[in-house]
């Protein structure tokens, strides 16, 4: 069973930029696939972005392509989030999750973090 715990949210203006983090525990972090998941108010959760075991595959969505980069330390057990240039759309509860397997995915994740909000203002 792997524990995730996501930190690094909070209110920035639009065009800042912040840095999610997502300390892992109880399993061995550099075998999972990992993912950034978001869900805005009154929206489905939307996949984010998503990299593979040990960093050498990833995935966003076109959203956020060329603004946010997923990157991930396995001597840490923490998995990041960079976010650039940030829009007020932008605003959600951020999750990060952790799938079984060797093959990264856009929706099919095995443990979940409990979520930091991101606020983006105008």
């Amino acid at each position: 069973q792997v524990q995730l715990v996501e930190s690094g949210g909070g209110l920035v203006q639009a065009g800042d930029s912040l840095r999610l983090s997502c300390a892992a525990s109880g399993g061995t972090f550099s075998a999972y696939p990992m993912g950034w998941f978001r869900q805005a108010p009154g929206k489905e959760r939307e996949f984010v972005a998503t990299i593979s075991a040990i960093g050498e595959t990833r995935m966003y969505a076109n959203s956020v392509k060329g603004r946010f980069t997923i990157s991930r330390d396995n001597a840490k057990n923490t998995l990041y989030l960079q976010m650039n240039s940030l829009k007020p759309e932008d605003t959600a509860v951020y999750y990060c999750a952790a799938r079984r397997g060797s093959i990264v995915s856009t929706v099919s994740y095995d443990f979940w973090g409990q979520g930091t909000q991101v606020t983006v203002s105008s």
